[in-house]
């Protein structure tokens, strides 16, 4: 069984995708991926070193993920930016999903972490049998990129600005969670979701 997972930034995803692994869930985690392939060396680096420059690079060989950041999500980003770095790293990342699929079982729960899902909903080259996504108002999302992540409030609209919209991730998910519920609550949800998942592949 294959799952997307998604959510908008800061909306308690990656707490989510921490406690269906603990269960025993596989996580194909689509931001680790994205880390590894722009690590000194990493497939995408020299793509991204052609197209936007060297100084998209530290000196170690490595992503300036700042410089990106500010070229790609904010004020000195040009247009098409976005659609340039995705044309990179996409198809590197689904090569790389591919392949962490290929060690798991039949029975395996296996979920695909991927935050922009909805961006990529037509394009990424796998079938889902369940989508959930995790939602939080944003002015909850905004406290929790300023004071947890260190964010300005100008860059943590900036990314939220640049994600889809909560509406876009409901249009495509059939499992909807709501992580500004008490934490207890929300986990239960999981667990409960788990459980008819596993159900759904060894049936009673």
């Amino acid at each position: 069984m294959r799952i997307g997972l998604t959510g908008g930034i800061a909306a308690g995803k990656s707490t989510v995708s921490a406690r269906f692994a603990e269960l025993g869930a596989v996580i194909v985690d689509y931001d680790a991926l994205a880390h590894r392939i722009v690590e000194p060396g990493g497939e995408a680096i020299a793509q991204i070193a052609e197209v936007f420059g060297p100084d998209a690079l530290l000196s170690d060989g490595s992503l300036n993920r700042s410089w990106m950041a500010d070229h790609v999500f904010g004020a000195h980003a040009k247009p098409g930016a976005r659609e340039r770095l995705d044309a990179i790293e996409h198809p590197l990342i689904y090569r790389l999903a591919a392949q962490q699929e290929r060690s798991c079982s039949p029975s395996d729960i296996i979920i695909h972490d991927v935050p922009l899902l909805a961006e990529v909903i037509d394009g990424i080259p796998f079938s889902f049998d369940h989508i959930i996504t995790v939602e939080a108002p944003v002015c909850m999302r905004l406290e929790r990129m300023i004071e947890e992540r260190g964010m300005s409030p100008e860059q943590a609209e900036d990314r939220i600005r640049h994600q889809s919209s909560g509406s876009e991730r409901r249009a495509i998910a059939d499992i909807i969670i709501d992580s500004a519920q008490p934490m207890d609550r929300m986990m239960a949800q999981v667990d409960e979701i788990y459980q008819d998942f596993r159900s759904q592949i060894q049936p009673a």
